[in-house]
């Protein structure tokens, strides 16, 4: 029979073995999505809104979950910029997120 010392042992080197650990390609496959958004979603767009810009939903990807859909918004407009909306870009054969931003307007 084993002392609790020697199962306190066997425990611990259990925790120590790796069970199902993906290979590095396996999990950059799950972290980044290889096909292609499903197309926007028809949402309403509200009325004009003094001040702000409205910012229309995108997809979004979660490793575990997949494509999930992200509602559009408002965003305070700021002086002397233009909001240059999200999109996905194929790079690489993978599709990266380029979040919305802010950038200097020229005129």
């Amino acid at each position: 029979m084993l002392s609790r010392r020697s199962l306190f042992k066997v425990a611990l080197s259990l925790l120590a073995v790796p069970i199902g650990i993906a290979s590095q390609g396996e999990a950059q496959a799950q972290s980044a999505p290889n096909n292609r958004p499903p197309p926007p979603r028809r949402e309403p767009r509200p009325a004009p809104r003094r001040g702000y810009t409205w910012v229309p939903g995108h997809w979004a990807w979660l490793p575990r979950r997949g494509w999930v859909w992200t509602a559009g918004h408002w965003e305070e407009n700021r002086r002397g910029f233009e909001f240059v909306g999200p999109r996905w870009v194929l790079r690489r054969g993978q599709w990266i997120y380029e979040p919305g931003r802010w950038v200097r307007s020229w005129r």
